[in-house]
């Protein structure tokens, strides 16, 4: 029995990945004219160019003027893009390109060629090149969903239940009563032959639970370790009986000693577990959000939350990790003059992020009374992405539909662990 090894991922680099794929969901063409472009690892790059400059080509003979000009301009663009590269990056490469309304939209004719690039979190193994109305993300998506997969069994005499532990969440998958008879005397039976029933009855109750343990973590969902926890000792006779087959046997990472078995005994067991999952994602959330609280609750100086405080902090370079969950849905805006370079800023939800950039540029600038003012948005993940990049501080994107981000969601959905108690600095 021993650690899991599970690769570690960027959670900023997941969460950006995340929210351009939706973006790019919800955009459609207005005919068969976005460009979806998937390069797998390894592929030899003037390969790619010489198919989608074939492609242009092939374009020409598109009836709409419009449509042919938004295609040969979009795979144009991505030419160009692929030329910046030297070779293929590390995992494969994802390009979106299409020609899309402005902001707000726009007559017919007024779409603007946009490209996206995206680094992907897994090794790319297939080539995908479509001109169609929308953007093919579903393979992206995909390689979102987390397969770093483990299996709990919680296991006695009486009953069993089963679980799953991915991405974000641990899920009971079923459970399901021994119907094995207690080990006091019933029914005048002798004692020798009421101990054999019993016996026959537990080895057909263990051979059941690993039957369905082999079809949930086998043929349903391919993990990479099981823990295994229950009271007394019947978890270690099911082990050492060798029911279970050997690739389950083989991943046997843990047992752990519970109160329960069944679905209280999956929580209880995935509770316990922290040391041997350090490296599962889930846990990782767990211990950020409980080391934030502990701090807060223990009133050390060292929690803190809220945005606008947090961002100060971050400014001035007090903050150790910082903790935001991945549905905050906040924004930056700023109005930035072009005369005298004056910035205005506010942190906003969604759907004040229009009616204060339209503010900002219908408005004079309160410095220089000029009306140059450029308004801009920008993700608030983005934001603090880039102010702790400058103090060194470690950012840190949660789920918010996971039982920690709704601990956090408590505090504004952002917290942080900062370096020193800034009310002692004198």
């Amino acid at each position: 029995m021993g650690k899991i090894n599970i690769e570690k991922q960027d959670s900023v680099k997941l969460y950006k990945i995340r929210k351009t794929l939706d973006e790019l969901s919800k955009k459609s063409g207005r005919g068969t004219e976005l460009i979806t472009v998937y390069i797998p690892k390894g592929k030899q790059l003037h390969e790619i160019i010489n198919a989608l400059q074939q492609e242009q080509g092939t374009a020409d003979n598109i009836k709409s003027d419009l449509t042919r000009t938004h295609v040969v301009d979009s795979l144009g663009k991505v030419v160009q893009r692929l030329k910046l590269y030297k070779k293929t990056p590390e995992r494969g490469l994802v390009m979106f390109c299409g020609a899309l309304p402005p902001e707000g939209g726009g007559p017919l004719g007024s779409e603007v060629v946009k490209v996206w690039e995206i680094d992907p979190p897994k090794d790319l193994k297939q080539y995908l090149y479509r001109c169609d109305d929308h953007f093919h993300v579903d393979i992206l998506k995909d390689m979102l969903k987390d397969d770093n997969l483990i299996g709990f069994l919680a296991i006695d005499a009486k009953d069993a239940g089963w679980g799953l532990l991915h991405g974000d969440k641990i899920e009971v998958l079923s459970q399901t009563g021994s119907g094995v008879a207690g080990k006091h005397r019933q029914g005048g039976q002798s004692a020798k032959r009421f101990q054999k029933l019993r016996e026959m009855e537990l080895t057909y109750y263990f051979n059941r639970v690993a039957e369905t343990t082999r079809e949930y973590f086998i043929d349903i969902y391919p993990i990479k370790g099981l823990v295994i926890s229950g009271p007394g000792p019947t978890k270690e006779d099911f082990i050492n009986g060798n029911y279970l087959e050997y690739r389950l046997q083989n991943m046997i990472v843990s047992t752990i000693d519970s109160s329960y078995s069944g679905a209280e005994g999956i929580r209880e067991a995935f509770s316990k577990s922290s040391d041997i999952l350090s490296d599962f994602r889930m846990v990782e959330e767990k211990k950020l959000v409980e080391d934030l609280f502990r701090e807060i609750n223990s009133h050390s100086g060292l929690g803190a939350y809220g945005l606008k405080e947090i961002i100060d902090y971050l400014k001035n370079n007090v903050v150790k990790t910082l903790i935001i969950t991945d549905d905050t849905n906040m924004y930056r805006v700023e109005g930035k003059c072009k005369r005298c370079q004056n910035i205005q800023e506010e942190i906003l939800e969604l759907p004040q992020v229009i009616p204060k950039k339209t503010e900002y540029a219908n408005n004079p600038c309160p410095k220089c009374n000029a009306m140059e003012v450029e308004a801009n948005e920008q993700d608030i993940v983005d934001y603090l992405e880039l102010l702790a990049a400058k103090t060194g501080s470690g950012l840190e994107v949660i789920s918010g539909k996971a039982e920690h981000g709704n601990m956090l969601a408590s505090l504004g959905k952002a917290g942080a662990i900062l370096r020193y108690n800034p009310g002692h600095v004198k």
